[in-house]
């Protein structure tokens, strides 16, 4: 695989991780570009310059968005949690793939909106439909006052370092469940029972001494019982 080509187009990919490609993430379109399992037209949030500058980078004509993956985005949007409906159920927080949304089980999530590449991908699973699209003025001045292209390419590769950051930290996770979970299934029996069987050996010994007076008590003579 051409990894030199690879990162050229993920360099001309907007960063938003939204998956309307249709593949997990901007790095994983643009390898499936260079293995010819995808057209160059697949990014909505790319638009027409996405596609262009790709064309002319493999020196193949341009093609117009294949609108059946979505329509053009904007960077001046981001989402927004309306925090009085929000119950804490960290579906968003799960889905958003550069780590934007903080917050914690049943308690109250918030966008970080300066990380948000609007992917919009924690709007579904929203069981409150609390969470909208909305315009930033921060970014449209931005866009105001500097290059177009420049703040694209700052927030894709701000985007982008967050994603592999994200991706990083998912795999990490993994490794240490998996770890936990061999080391459960390897554990002999015996050290993973050994509280309750120290336990069951010290009711047996008190249960054993208690039976002993007992006898030594029925055996003994009646005058000495009466005493």
């Amino acid at each position: 695989m051409n990894q030199l080509l690879i990162e050229k187009i993920d360099a001309i990919l907007p960063q938003t991780q939204c998956k309307k490609c249709g593949f997990a993430g901007c790095r994983p379109y643009a390898e499936a570009i260079v293995e010819g399992g995808a057209d160059i037209n697949q990014c909505p949030p790319g638009g027409q310059q996405g596609i262009q500058k790709i064309a002319e980078l493999l020196g193949i004509p341009t093609k117009p968005l294949n609108t059946m993956h979505g329509f053009p985005g904007s960077l001046q949007v981001v989402a927004w949690i309306d925090e009085n409906l929000c119950i804490g159920c960290t579906f968003c927080i799960q889905s958003c793939p550069v780590d934007a949304i903080i917050g914690a089980a049943k308690q109250m999530h918030t966008v970080i909106a300066d990380e948000c590449t609007g992917c919009d991908l924690c709007v579904t699973p929203c069981p409150m439909d609390c969470i909208s699209m909305i315009p930033v003025d921060k970014k449209a001045a931005d866009l105001a006052n500097s290059s177009v292209d420049a703040v694209k390419k700052q927030a894709a590769d701000k985007a982008r370092l967050r994603y592999q950051f994200r991706q990083q930290r998912i795999a990490h996770e993994r490794q240490a469940d998996h770890k936990a979970r061999t080391q459960e299934l390897i554990q002999p029996p015996q050290a993973q029972t050994s509280s309750e069987v120290r336990k069951q050996a010290i009711i047996s010994a008190a249960l054993k001494r208690a039976a002993a007076i007992r006898a030594r008590t029925e055996n003994k003579p009646d005058f000495i019982k009466n005493k």
